[in-house]
């Protein structure tokens, strides 16, 4: 599954899917660019891979636009950067809706946008990979935010696929389970919340962030050159029962 030497921007890379992501394809020969809002995360992550590094919060548009430009130019892209604001929907407040939707959503298109705009320029295509959810699908008690910008971006994800597969741009989404995550600990780290989705999950466990990224490092790949316009599960089976 080469990916040697390709220049990839992953987003959200200070922690989680978007750090193993990062570690996965620097082993593979890749030459990752990380994204995150924390410098100190990306100071160790640097130290461990020799990746270069750019520090900004995606929830500021104009910031995100810049870190993006400064990437290029790019032969793929993660949108990895995610945030969760557990509430019911009753309790779910403006700020954290638009909040979770800038970054889960918006900061995704800004930066396909940069990124393809730059790839049609050039004459060149890409892969895109946006890390999405099994919350894109199903409802998840206090998730209201998150369920919703998830669902938006596999939306998105569909549409970039049908306006850029005829321009050489393959755009797919992987869809996981919770994963073991600081993230993911945050949301269902209580073990009275987590048992009953584990009993819904064929394979009886929650999804290392290493198993996501392996699935991300074949969808950029050219062995996954027909793959495109999917959002694919990785999530040990549980929407099969």
């Amino acid at each position: 599954m080469s990916v040697a030497a390709r220049r990839i921007l992953v987003t959200g890379a200070g922690k989680g899917i978007g750090r193993e992501t990062v570690v996965v394809l620097h082993a593979r020969g890749a030459k990752p660019v990380a994204l995150s809002r924390d410098p100190h995360d990306l100071e160790s992550l640097a130290a461990e891979t020799g990746c270069e590094t750019i520090a900004v919060d995606l929830g500021d548009a104009s910031a995100a636009c810049a870190a993006v430009e400064r990437a290029l130019p790019l032969d793929g892209l993660v949108n990895c950067a995610g945030i969760v604001r557990l509430a019911s929907f009753l309790d779910t407040s403006l700020a954290d809706f638009e909040q979770t939707m800038a970054v889960n959503t918006r900061a995704p298109m800004i930066a396909a946008q940069i990124v393809v705009r730059d790839w049609l320029a050039r004459g060149t295509g890409g892969a895109i990979v946006n890390v999405s959810s099994v919350a894109s699908k199903l409802g998840f008690a206090r998730h209201t935010a998150y369920c919703a910008s998830k669902a938006a971006l596999d939306a998105m994800t569909r549409v970039m696929a049908v306006e850029l597969g005829g321009r050489g741009i393959r755009v797919n989404s992987v869809n996981p389970t919770v994963t073991l995550t600081p993230m993911g600990r945050q949301a269902w780290g209580d073990p009275a919340r987590a048992q009953p989705m584990l009993e819904r999950l064929p394979l009886g466990r929650f999804a290392e962030a290493r198993e996501v990224a392996a699935v991300i490092a074949f969808l950029l790949s050219d062995e996954a050159a027909m793959v495109h316009g999917a959002c694919i599960d990785v999530d040990g089976g549980f929407q099969a029962g």
